[in-house]
């Protein structure tokens, strides 16, 4: 049985929360297209969001 790849839109908003968590610019979205680039935004919100709370920190 062959593994299915995650939905594109759940990858960009992981790679955004990522990119949240680690402090990026949102300026670094690597996403073109209208509706990746608003999940990998929204991604990045909730990751500085989460930053912001201190659930991480910069090692």
């Amino acid at each position: 049985m062959n593994r299915q790849k995650r939905d594109r839109n759940q990858r960009a908003f992981s790679k955004g929360f990522q990119a949240g968590t680690q402090s990026q610019s949102k300026n670094n979205c690597p996403y073109s297209t209208t509706e990746q680039k608003q999940q990998w935004l929204g991604g990045w919100r909730e990751g500085c969001e989460e930053r912001a709370n201190g659930f991480f920190s910069r090692l």
